[in-house]
């Protein structure tokens, strides 16, 4: 019964997977991309800092499952817009951390991979907090106009 219901909405799986062709979509996948490699870096390395990786990474796939699925309009009680914003500040204040200090402690080639990969995810979350901020995200609304002005 479950089967032949979820097979009877064709436009749900369309709706659902045409989410990462969004820039938010994109920006999202590109941070678990990058979340993934950093791990495997640091796993190279040392696991010490993994956890910040293991962490976003989840995060950003939480927050795209979300969004795909389109459930956090079915949510209102949360604020969508300021949590993405502050998800994106902080991991990318933490990653900038995080890589100063791996890249001052000079490791292996794996660890200095990592601090500077950690370094691009910094910008990549910033570019994302910057596109994410709600203020910046203003509705046009229309000029009021006088209903005198109108041709004669």
């Amino acid at each position: 019964m479950a089967d032949s219901e979820r097979y009877s909405a064709p436009g749900c799986w369309t709706a659902c997977t045409s989410y990462w062709r969004t820039r938010k979509g994109l920006l999202l996948f590109a941070e678990i991309l990058f979340c993934l490699v950093i791990l495997i870096c640091f796993s190279a390395s040392t696991s010490a800092y993994s956890s910040l990786s293991v962490i976003e990474m989840i995060i950003a796939a939480v927050l795209f499952l979300i969004y795909m699925c389109d459930w956090h309009t079915k949510m209102p009680f949360i604020n969508w817009p300021w949590s993405d914003f502050f998800r994106a500040l902080i991991a990318a204040i933490l990653y900038l951390i995080t890589s100063i200090v791996v890249l001052v402690e000079r490791g292996g080639h794996s660890k200095i991979a990592a601090g500077v990969l950690g370094l691009m995810a910094t910008l990549l979350f910033g570019y994302d907090a910057y596109f994410t901020f709600p203020l910046r995200q203003q509705r046009h609304t229309a000029a009021p106009t006088d209903p005198t002005d109108g041709p004669v």
